[in-house]
Protein backbone atom coordinates (compact mmCIF):
# COMPACT_ATOMS: atom_id res chain seq x y z
CA UNK A 1 0.00 0.00 0.00
CA UNK A 2 1.49 3.56 -0.89
CA UNK A 3 0.59 6.59 1.33
CA UNK A 4 -0.07 10.12 0.87
CA UNK A 5 -0.40 13.01 3.22
CA UNK A 6 -3.77 14.76 3.40
CA UNK A 7 -3.95 18.19 1.87
CA UNK A 8 -1.56 20.50 3.87
CA UNK A 9 -1.93 18.60 7.00
CA UNK A 10 0.33 15.82 8.43
CA UNK A 11 -1.82 13.19 8.57
CA UNK A 12 -0.79 9.85 6.27
CA UNK A 13 -3.52 8.15 4.49
CA UNK A 14 -3.92 5.36 2.20
CA UNK A 15 -4.20 5.13 -1.64
CA UNK A 16 -7.97 4.93 -1.25
CA UNK A 17 -10.45 4.64 1.56
CA UNK A 18 -12.53 2.17 1.89
CA UNK A 19 -16.36 3.70 2.27
CA UNK A 20 -18.62 2.28 4.80
CA UNK A 21 -22.26 3.14 3.20
CA UNK A 22 -22.12 -0.11 2.28
CA UNK A 23 -21.74 -1.80 5.70
CA UNK A 24 -24.46 -1.75 8.69
CA UNK A 25 -28.10 -2.48 8.54
CA UNK A 26 -29.58 -4.13 5.22
CA UNK A 27 -33.30 -3.20 6.37
CA UNK A 28 -31.89 0.61 5.43
CA UNK A 29 -30.95 -0.07 2.35
CA UNK A 30 -31.30 -3.57 0.26
CA UNK A 31 -27.75 -3.33 -0.86
CA UNK A 32 -26.11 -3.13 2.38
CA UNK A 33 -24.39 -5.97 4.03
CA UNK A 34 -24.95 -6.94 7.58
CA UNK A 35 -22.27 -7.17 10.41
CA UNK A 36 -21.38 -10.55 9.85
CA UNK A 37 -21.00 -10.15 5.95
CA UNK A 38 -19.21 -6.53 5.98
CA UNK A 39 -16.33 -7.87 8.85
CA UNK A 40 -14.55 -9.33 6.30
CA UNK A 41 -14.30 -6.41 3.80
CA UNK A 42 -13.10 -4.30 7.16
CA UNK A 43 -10.41 -7.09 8.45
CA UNK A 44 -9.17 -7.48 4.61
CA UNK A 45 -8.87 -3.95 3.84
CA UNK A 46 -6.70 -3.70 6.87
CA UNK A 47 -4.61 -6.43 6.10
CA UNK A 48 -3.57 -4.99 2.70
CA UNK A 49 -2.77 -1.84 4.58
CA UNK A 50 -5.42 0.46 3.71
CA UNK A 51 -5.53 2.88 7.12
CA UNK A 52 -8.67 5.27 6.41
CA UNK A 53 -12.29 4.40 6.42
CA UNK A 54 -15.11 6.81 5.76
CA UNK A 55 -18.53 6.56 7.02
CA UNK A 56 -21.34 9.00 8.19
CA UNK A 57 -24.09 9.28 11.12
CA UNK A 58 -26.89 8.72 8.48
CA UNK A 59 -25.63 5.17 6.66
CA UNK A 60 -27.47 2.83 8.31
CA UNK A 61 -28.70 5.43 10.39
CA UNK A 62 -25.83 5.03 12.82
CA UNK A 63 -25.47 0.74 12.47
CA UNK A 64 -22.36 1.89 9.84
CA UNK A 65 -20.28 3.82 12.46
CA UNK A 66 -20.85 0.82 15.06
CA UNK A 67 -19.80 -1.99 12.80
CA UNK A 68 -16.71 -0.34 12.49
CA UNK A 69 -16.03 0.43 15.27
CA UNK A 70 -16.31 -3.01 16.41
CA UNK A 71 -14.08 -4.22 13.66
CA UNK A 72 -11.57 -1.50 14.10
CA UNK A 73 -11.47 -2.86 17.86
CA UNK A 74 -10.88 -6.08 17.06
CA UNK A 75 -8.86 -5.89 13.47
CA UNK A 76 -6.81 -2.94 13.82
CA UNK A 77 -3.38 -3.21 15.32
CA UNK A 78 -4.59 0.00 17.79
CA UNK A 79 -6.63 3.04 16.94
CA UNK A 80 -3.72 5.49 16.25
CA UNK A 81 -2.94 3.18 13.31
CA UNK A 82 -6.19 3.82 11.59
CA UNK A 83 -8.01 7.33 10.24
CA UNK A 84 -11.75 7.54 11.25
CA UNK A 85 -13.46 9.89 8.96
CA UNK A 86 -17.00 10.14 9.29
CA UNK A 87 -19.69 13.13 8.39
CA UNK A 88 -22.66 15.54 9.28
CA UNK A 89 -25.61 16.66 8.22
CA UNK A 90 -28.82 14.56 7.20
CA UNK A 91 -31.23 13.77 9.41
CA UNK A 92 -30.72 10.92 11.70
CA UNK A 93 -34.27 11.15 13.17
CA UNK A 94 -38.04 13.48 12.94
CA UNK A 95 -38.14 16.67 14.47
CA UNK A 96 -36.22 20.05 14.33
CA UNK A 97 -32.34 20.04 15.41
CA UNK A 98 -32.23 16.53 14.01
CA UNK A 99 -30.34 17.62 10.62
CA UNK A 100 -28.36 19.79 8.85
CA UNK A 101 -25.54 22.20 10.31
CA UNK A 102 -26.36 24.34 13.23
CA UNK A 103 -24.48 24.24 16.01
CA UNK A 104 -26.97 22.26 18.12
CA UNK A 105 -26.72 19.61 15.46
CA UNK A 106 -23.41 19.56 14.80
CA UNK A 107 -22.19 19.55 18.91
CA UNK A 108 -24.79 16.93 19.35
CA UNK A 109 -23.94 14.55 16.41
CA UNK A 110 -20.20 14.24 16.82
CA UNK A 111 -20.49 13.16 20.50
CA UNK A 112 -23.71 10.79 19.32
CA UNK A 113 -20.66 9.48 16.55
CA UNK A 114 -17.72 8.80 18.95
CA UNK A 115 -20.21 6.55 20.83
CA UNK A 116 -21.39 4.58 18.31
CA UNK A 117 -17.51 4.55 16.79
CA UNK A 118 -16.23 3.86 20.24
CA UNK A 119 -13.75 6.08 20.45
CA UNK A 120 -12.62 9.61 22.09
CA UNK A 121 -12.18 10.86 18.25
CA UNK A 122 -11.88 11.15 14.58
CA UNK A 123 -9.48 11.87 12.30
CA UNK A 124 -12.10 13.79 10.13
CA UNK A 125 -15.21 15.05 10.85
CA UNK A 126 -16.81 16.15 7.65
CA UNK A 127 -20.19 18.24 6.77
CA UNK A 128 -21.84 15.71 4.34
CA UNK A 129 -23.90 18.86 2.44
CA UNK A 130 -23.85 22.34 2.22
CA UNK A 131 -26.96 24.00 4.53
CA UNK A 132 -28.39 27.10 3.29
CA UNK A 133 -30.38 28.01 6.10
CA UNK A 134 -27.52 27.75 8.91
CA UNK A 135 -25.50 30.62 8.62
CA UNK A 136 -21.71 29.69 7.25
CA UNK A 137 -20.30 31.62 10.35
CA UNK A 138 -22.43 29.25 12.82
CA UNK A 139 -21.11 26.14 11.09
CA UNK A 140 -17.34 27.09 10.98
CA UNK A 141 -17.78 28.12 14.94
CA UNK A 142 -19.22 24.74 15.69
CA UNK A 143 -16.55 22.81 14.46
CA UNK A 144 -13.53 24.78 14.96
CA UNK A 145 -15.61 24.08 18.58
CA UNK A 146 -15.40 20.42 18.02
CA UNK A 147 -11.73 20.44 16.76
CA UNK A 148 -10.59 22.57 19.99
CA UNK A 149 -12.10 19.91 22.49
CA UNK A 150 -10.33 17.51 20.99
CA UNK A 151 -13.26 15.11 19.15
CA UNK A 152 -12.04 15.60 15.88
CA UNK A 153 -8.49 16.07 14.66
CA UNK A 154 -9.11 17.53 11.38
CA UNK A 155 -12.52 19.05 9.45
CA UNK A 156 -13.55 18.29 5.91
CA UNK A 157 -16.39 19.22 3.87
CA UNK A 158 -18.32 17.34 0.80
CA UNK A 159 -20.32 18.04 -2.20
CA UNK A 160 -20.75 21.66 -2.74
CA UNK A 161 -20.32 24.20 -4.91
CA UNK A 162 -16.62 25.31 -5.58
CA UNK A 163 -17.76 29.35 -4.63
CA UNK A 164 -19.36 27.96 -1.60
CA UNK A 165 -16.24 25.91 -0.63
CA UNK A 166 -14.42 29.34 -1.33
CA UNK A 167 -16.58 31.43 0.95
CA UNK A 168 -16.14 28.75 3.72
CA UNK A 169 -12.30 28.74 3.53
CA UNK A 170 -12.55 32.60 3.78
CA UNK A 171 -14.46 32.62 6.83
CA UNK A 172 -11.93 30.17 8.59
CA UNK A 173 -9.17 32.27 7.15
CA UNK A 174 -10.83 36.00 8.82
CA UNK A 175 -11.62 33.91 11.72
CA UNK A 176 -8.57 32.20 12.70
CA UNK A 177 -11.01 28.69 13.15
CA UNK A 178 -9.83 25.18 11.85
CA UNK A 179 -9.88 24.80 8.03
CA UNK A 180 -11.22 22.49 6.01
CA UNK A 181 -8.13 19.62 5.17
CA UNK A 182 -10.59 17.77 2.46
CA UNK A 183 -12.90 18.02 0.03
CA UNK A 184 -15.18 14.93 -0.52
CA UNK A 185 -16.63 15.25 -3.95
CA UNK A 186 -18.32 13.30 -6.93
CA UNK A 187 -15.79 12.82 -9.53
CA UNK A 188 -14.44 9.60 -11.89
CA UNK A 189 -13.95 9.43 -15.55
CA UNK A 190 -17.45 10.23 -16.68
CA UNK A 191 -18.18 13.00 -14.31
CA UNK A 192 -15.33 15.60 -14.72
CA UNK A 193 -16.36 18.85 -13.94
CA UNK A 194 -15.15 19.70 -10.86
CA UNK A 195 -11.83 19.79 -12.67
CA UNK A 196 -12.90 23.25 -14.21
CA UNK A 197 -13.05 24.90 -10.31
CA UNK A 198 -13.18 22.53 -7.61
CA UNK A 199 -10.69 20.76 -8.21
CA UNK A 200 -8.23 23.88 -8.65
CA UNK A 201 -9.32 25.65 -5.45
CA UNK A 202 -8.46 22.76 -3.65
CA UNK A 203 -4.95 22.63 -5.10
CA UNK A 204 -4.60 26.38 -4.51
CA UNK A 205 -5.57 25.94 -0.94
CA UNK A 206 -3.74 22.58 -0.15
CA UNK A 207 -6.95 21.06 0.18
CA UNK A 208 -6.68 17.08 -0.06
CA UNK A 209 -9.61 15.62 -2.68
CA UNK A 210 -10.89 12.30 -1.56
CA UNK A 211 -13.76 11.72 -4.43
CA UNK A 212 -16.94 9.22 -3.93
CA UNK A 213 -18.20 7.12 -6.69
CA UNK A 214 -14.99 6.40 -8.42
CA UNK A 215 -16.88 4.04 -11.10
CA UNK A 216 -19.83 6.59 -11.09
CA UNK A 217 -22.53 4.03 -9.37
CA UNK A 218 -20.99 1.18 -10.53
CA UNK A 219 -21.45 1.77 -14.63
CA UNK A 220 -17.51 1.82 -15.25
CA UNK A 221 -17.23 -2.08 -14.05
CA UNK A 222 -19.36 -2.93 -16.54
CA UNK A 223 -19.49 -4.65 -19.81
CA UNK A 224 -20.10 -1.71 -22.57
CA UNK A 225 -22.75 -4.21 -24.34
CA UNK A 226 -25.45 -3.90 -22.15
CA UNK A 227 -24.26 -0.80 -19.55
CA UNK A 228 -27.42 1.20 -20.51
CA UNK A 229 -29.47 -1.81 -20.20
CA UNK A 230 -29.88 -1.64 -16.70
CA UNK A 231 -28.35 -0.15 -13.05
CA UNK A 232 -26.45 -1.80 -10.48
CA UNK A 233 -28.50 -2.81 -7.51
CA UNK A 234 -27.10 -0.10 -5.45
CA UNK A 235 -27.99 2.28 -7.93
CA UNK A 236 -31.51 1.74 -8.13
CA UNK A 237 -32.18 2.21 -4.19
CA UNK A 238 -29.49 4.91 -3.66
CA UNK A 239 -30.92 7.72 -5.54
CA UNK A 240 -28.80 10.42 -4.09
CA UNK A 241 -27.37 10.66 -7.61
CA UNK A 242 -29.73 9.92 -10.56
CA UNK A 243 -26.72 10.28 -13.45
CA UNK A 244 -27.70 9.34 -16.99
CA UNK A 245 -25.37 8.18 -19.36
CA UNK A 246 -25.03 8.63 -23.20
CA UNK A 247 -22.50 7.59 -26.49
CA UNK A 248 -20.02 9.55 -25.11
CA UNK A 249 -20.20 7.42 -21.82
CA UNK A 250 -20.27 4.38 -23.42
CA UNK A 251 -17.34 5.55 -25.45
CA UNK A 252 -15.33 5.88 -22.35
CA UNK A 253 -16.23 2.59 -20.81
CA UNK A 254 -14.73 1.20 -24.32
CA UNK A 255 -11.79 2.61 -23.76
CA UNK A 256 -11.38 1.55 -20.45
CA UNK A 257 -12.29 -2.17 -21.71
CA UNK A 258 -9.61 -2.04 -24.19
CA UNK A 259 -6.89 -1.16 -22.33
CA UNK A 260 -8.09 -3.54 -19.41
CA UNK A 261 -8.14 -6.39 -22.12
CA UNK A 262 -4.94 -5.40 -22.77
CA UNK A 263 -3.19 -5.19 -19.51
CA UNK A 264 -5.03 -8.38 -18.03
CA UNK A 265 -7.24 -6.33 -15.65
CA UNK A 266 -10.51 -5.31 -14.87
CA UNK A 267 -12.58 -2.00 -15.88
CA UNK A 268 -12.51 -1.12 -12.03
CA UNK A 269 -8.86 -1.15 -11.75
CA UNK A 270 -8.24 0.61 -14.84
CA UNK A 271 -10.86 3.60 -13.84
CA UNK A 272 -9.67 3.84 -9.92
CA UNK A 273 -5.78 3.95 -11.55
CA UNK A 274 -7.08 7.09 -13.60
CA UNK A 275 -8.51 8.41 -11.10
CA UNK A 276 -5.96 8.24 -8.66
CA UNK A 277 -3.38 9.56 -10.74
CA UNK A 278 -5.58 13.29 -11.66
CA UNK A 279 -3.59 15.81 -10.37
CA UNK A 280 -5.03 16.82 -6.75
CA UNK A 281 -6.30 13.55 -5.61
CA UNK A 282 -5.31 12.19 -2.60
CA UNK A 283 -7.57 9.15 -2.50
CA UNK A 284 -10.80 8.14 -4.11
CA UNK A 285 -13.41 6.41 -2.04
CA UNK A 286 -14.35 2.87 -2.75
CA UNK A 287 -16.82 0.81 -1.86
CA UNK A 288 -16.96 -2.44 -1.93
CA UNK A 289 -20.21 -5.13 -1.26
CA UNK A 290 -18.06 -7.84 -3.23
CA UNK A 291 -14.47 -8.80 -2.24
CA UNK A 292 -13.73 -8.75 -5.70
CA UNK A 293 -14.27 -5.27 -5.53
CA UNK A 294 -12.02 -4.60 -2.33
CA UNK A 295 -9.58 -6.64 -4.33
CA UNK A 296 -9.68 -4.39 -7.50
CA UNK A 297 -8.85 -1.21 -5.55
CA UNK A 298 -6.10 -2.85 -3.82
CA UNK A 299 -4.40 -3.72 -7.36
CA UNK A 300 -5.57 -0.28 -8.91
CA UNK A 301 -2.39 0.95 -6.48
CA UNK A 302 0.20 -0.16 -8.68
CA UNK A 303 -1.47 0.39 -11.76
CA UNK A 304 0.29 3.17 -13.46
CA UNK A 305 -1.15 4.22 -16.82
CA UNK A 306 0.90 5.88 -19.41
CA UNK A 307 0.20 9.15 -21.05
CA UNK A 308 -1.31 7.81 -23.93
CA UNK A 309 -3.61 5.54 -22.29
CA UNK A 310 -4.61 8.21 -20.39
CA UNK A 311 -5.92 10.25 -23.40
CA UNK A 312 -7.39 7.71 -24.51
CA UNK A 313 -9.82 7.54 -21.78
CA UNK A 314 -10.42 11.08 -21.27
CA UNK A 315 -10.96 11.48 -25.49
CA UNK A 316 -14.40 11.21 -25.51
CA UNK A 317 -15.66 12.96 -22.19
CA UNK A 318 -18.12 15.92 -23.38
CA UNK A 319 -19.45 18.52 -20.45
CA UNK A 320 -22.45 17.95 -18.62
CA UNK A 321 -24.41 19.37 -16.04
CA UNK A 322 -22.43 20.49 -12.62
CA UNK A 323 -23.98 18.61 -10.02
CA UNK A 324 -23.33 20.82 -6.73
CA UNK A 325 -24.76 20.16 -3.74
CA UNK A 326 -26.68 16.90 -4.48
CA UNK A 327 -29.69 15.61 -2.51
Amino acid sequence: MDYVRLGRTGLEVSKFCLGCMTYGAPSWRDWVLDEEASRPFLKRALEAGVNFFDTADMYSLGASEEVLGRAIRDFADNRDSVVLATKVYFPMGKGPNRSGLSRKHILASIDASLKRLGTDYVDLYQIHRFDPHVPMEETVAALDAVVKAGKARHIGASSMYAWQFAKYLGLQEQSGSARFASMQNFYNLVYREEEREMIPLCQDQGVGVIPWSPLARGFLGRSSAGALEGQSTRAKSDNVLDMEFDANDIAALQAVEKIAAARGVSNAQVAIAWLMQKPGVTAPIVGASKMQHLEDAIAAVSLKLSDEETAALEAHYKPKPVAGNLR
